[in-house]
């Protein structure tokens, strides 16, 4: 039976993680908090900067290139009647030695002027054209060796999940899944989406998410979930398609942006398709007639809830669940809810009573705590029938 997205808990590590449908604590996906970088502020805006854009050596040696120029264009036109055209043409062909006849005679004075400036301009010259080309040739390798190593941490992701689009509703998307440890890729073939997403910490990948070589190299065969983000009801669609034919077992959850499409993306082996205008609207009417209940389902949906989790497993005999009762499965768990049970054939038991069974490819919600959580997927589960 393929893995739920949903089948993990809302904090911490998982007391038993092969029983237990929770991702693993982050290795290679998230190492640090976010850290927005030099073009954007805490809320994502851009905030150009001219150290954005140059690195400050090479602002220097431009400064000091444009201010030979003008100080050889100055000095022409100070040492003899050039105008600023002719001062600067003469300043230009000294500086490059291309040898070009003076524009006037010269005297002493102004002889003199141009021997310093060869002797200065022209090493100043060589000077920034060297800093250009090193500069151009160290980002190449800083690149490439970037990629490297972003490519060799997602070789290592296994169960992680892999969020196609880094818009908006993308970037609230990674910001939950770091603040729950788990670990995740992204995809986005926006270029100012992908310096966003990657001044934040998070492994990104720049190209089309349809692609299939992309999703290959984002570890899509071992990955659990893959998200559909992006505003394009086609795309989440093509996206979709391409996963499940390289994952049939990958559980995909689509966004969609008219009700017309739910269903082509169904079609397309989306598991789940969310329309963020429905759920909004039913979350507003929730808060508007029971405020109480909302908040209480966001707390849940925070994980932030004290030493509670909400979590979700599979009862099988490899962990000796399928066949207890309810009362049986939560006897030794001091402070564990059952909240309901999704069984094998799909219908959902809101509140199950104490006698109901958790048959073979049942799956139950629970609210415990992880000690309890540990006590209920112990294997001793033959004494628990007793």
């Amino acid at each position: 039976m393929a893995d739920s997205p949903g089948r993990h808990a809302f904090r911490g590590r998982s007391p038993n993680r092969s029983r237990l449908l929770q991702p693993s604590r982050p290795s290679a996906g998230i190492v640090q908090r976010p850290r927005p970088g030099r073009l954007y502020n805490p809320d994502g805006m851009r905030r150009p900067s001219l150290n954005a854009y140059l690195p400050q050596r090479l602002q220097i040696v431009l400064l000091v290139f444009f201010g030979v120029i003008a100080v050889g264009t100055a000095g022409y036109m100070l040492l003899t009647d050039m105008g600023f055209v002719d001062a600067l043409y003469q300043t230009v062909t000294t500086l490059s030695t291309v040898g070009f006849r003076e524009v006037t005679e010269f005297d002493t004075r102004t002889k003199l002027f141009t021997v310093a400036l060869i002797l200065f301009g022209v090493g100043t010259v060589l000077y920034t054209l060297t800093q250009i080309m090193e500069l151009a040739l160290e980002g190449d390798l800083r690149s490439r060796f970037y990629q490297r190593r972003i490519a060799m941490r997602i070789e290592q992701l296994e169960n992680h999940y892999v969020l196609c689009g880094f818009g908006r509703v993308g970037h609230e998307i990674a910001r939950e899944l770091r603040e729950r440890g788990v670990d995740f890729v992204i995809i986005e073939q926006t270029p100012e989406e992908v310096d966003r997403a990657r001044a934040f910490g998070y492994l990104v990948i720049a190209g089309d998410a349809s692609d299939e070589r992309i999703l290959n190299e984002a570890n899509i065969n071992r990955a659990r979930c893959l998200l559909a983000a992006s505003d394009s009801d086609s795309g989440n669609t093509y996206i979709t398609l391409t996963a499940k034919s390289i994952n049939p077992n990958c559980f995909v959850v689509a966004r969609v942006g008219y009700p017309h499409n739910e269903e082509k993306l169904r079609l397309a082996g989306a598991d789940r398709v969310l329309s963020l205008y429905s759920l909004g609207g039913r979350r507003m009417v929730l808060t508007a007639l029971q405020p109480l209940a909302a908040d209480f389902m966001d707390t849940l949906a925070s994980g932030r809830h004290g030493d509670l989790i909400l979590t979700e497993f599979e009862a099988n005999s490899e962990n000796g669940i399928a066949g207890l009762t309810v009362g049986q499965l939560i006897a030794g768990a001091s402070n564990a809810t059952l909240l309901g049970i999704r069984h094998r054939k799909g219908d959902l038991e809101v509140g199950p009573r104490n006698d109901s069974v958790l048959h073979d490819g049942d799956v139950a919600i629970v609210l415990a705590e992880e000690a309890d959580i540990a006590a209920m997927l112990a294997p001793a589960a033959e004494p628990r029938r007793q």
